[in-house]
Formats: C-alpha cells, sequence, structure tokens
C-alpha cells in the first residue's frame, strides 16, 4: 500500500505542478483511481497529503481541486521564509542550543546522508516519504530553537502559500539527477548551519539559512520550468 501511496502522491503532485492538471480542476477520486490503476484509498490519502502541500483545496461540496497558483507567488513567499529562519537561526546562535536541539538536528543530518547514500546506488533516486519529514523536522527544530513565538506564527502564515514551506518540497522522482543534486547542497546546507550553531556564530547562521531558502526558491523555479517543458512536448 506505501508503494502505491508514494507513486499516487509522486504522479499527481508532477500533473499539477507541470500544468497537466490546471487550475480550479477538479480531482475525482473515480477517476483518478481508473487513470492511475490504484484503488480511491491511495488516492484518498494523496489527495488529502497534497493538500497540506497547498497544491489542492478542498471544496464546500466535497472532493478537492487544484489550488491557483503561481511561480513568482511561491518564490516571494520562500524568500519571506528565508528571512524569518535566518532571524530564527541567528536568535538560536546566541541563545544557545540546547543538547537535544543538537540531537535532534544531528539525527536529522544523519538520516539525510543516509537518504542521499541509498539514492546514489539507486539510480539517485530520493526516498522523498523520509527526506520530506525529516527536512521539516529539521527546520521546524532550528525555528523552536529560537524560541520566538511571533516568529513560529509569521512562518506559519507563510508556508500556507503552495510549495513554500520547508515540508513542502516538489519531489516525485521524475528528474532524479537534478532533484538529487538539489538534495545533495541542502544536506550541505543543514551540515554548515550545524556547525554555525555550535560555534554560536549567528551572523553566519543566519546567512546560510537565507542563502539555503534562496536556492530552494531557484530550484522550484527551475523543476516547475522542467516539468512543463515535458509536459508540453
Amino acid at each position: 500500500m506505501s508503494s502505491q501511496i508514494d507513486y499516487t502522491t509522486n504522479e499527481l503532485r508532477r500533473r499539477i505542478l507541470s500544468g497537466q492538471a490546471a487550475p480550479g480542476e477538479r480531482m475525482v477520486e473515480l477517476e483518478l483511481s481508473a487513470q492511475l490503476a490504484v484503488s480511491r484509498t491511495p488516492i484518498r490519502i494523496a489527495l488529502g497529503e497534497l493538500e497540506k502541500e497547498g497544491l489542492l483545496e478542498r471544496l464546500p461540496t466535497r472532493g478537492f481541486r487544484v489550488r491557483q497558483f503561481s511561480v513568482d507567488e511561491v518564490a516571494n513567499a520562500v524568500d519571506v521564509r528565508g528571512v524569518l529562519e535566518g532571524m530564527a537561526a541567528r536568535q538560536a546562535a546566541e541563545r544557545g542550543i540546547s543538547p537535544e536541539l543538537q540531537a535532534e538536528l544531528r539525527a536529522c543530518i544523519d538520516e539525510g546522508r543516509l537518504l542521499l547514500e541509498k539514492a546514489a546506488a539507486a539510480g539517485h533516486v530520493i526516498d522523498a516519504a523520509r527526506w520530506v519529514p525529516m527536512n521539516a523536522r529539521f527546520h521546524a527544530a532550528l525555528v523552536d530553537a529560537a524560541g520566538n513565538s511571533t516568529l513560529v506564527s509569521a512562518l506559519a502564515h507563510v508556508s500556507k502559500t503552495p510549495m513554500a514551506g520547508a515540508g513542502a518540497l516538489s519531489l516525485n522522482g521524475s528528474l532524479p539527477l537534478l532533484e538529487f543534486g538539489f538534495i545533495q547542497r541542502a544536506q550541505s546546507d543543514h551540515e554548515d548551519v550545524l556547525a554555525a550553531l555550535l560555534a554560536g556564530e549567528g551572523a553566519r547562521a543566519e546567512a546560510l539559512m537565507r542563502e539555503h531558502a534562496h536556492r530552494s526558491r531557484d530550484n522550484k523555479r527551475e523543476l516547475m520550468a522542467r516539468l512543463q517543458k515535458t509536459a508540453a512536448a
């Protein structure tokens, strides 16, 4: 069942990001089940996951439709997230990070290394089902360490924009080498941020997180452009 859910989620995400599923289009479970040759259970789970990512919106009556958004809207939201997460990193470094936070960040980094090693040995396809929640945990732990509830609220608001949150990476396996490169650099960024935090280097930690978001913004632009080009071919 988990493989069917992953396949269904990835395929529906690809359709949305490539423009194959147009903004406003209804996602009908029965039709999707027939198209993808899977039962309605993985379809239902995938639709709920894509709603969390901001790619779908729930209809007032029943079901989902593709949410209207532009690449520029996503880019602007990611830029704002970078500023906020940079502030969080600086404040966390200045406060000093607890042993518990160190352990959580190290655990995320260790898992990231393992996922990259496995992907390198398997056609460079990243296990998105594990990378995405791990990445979200890393970012959430960093933000919590700042001890700034206003900042947390601001980030939650920004993350409502499709693909803008740390837990909304647009991995679907259709462009494995490109996605592998993105994740490889993200992993390096995580390791550099932790090093800055441990050294109490607030300004460096802030700059690293802002650059990390800047790269995420550009990655999303490139990935969406590639998917749309492939869909039009």
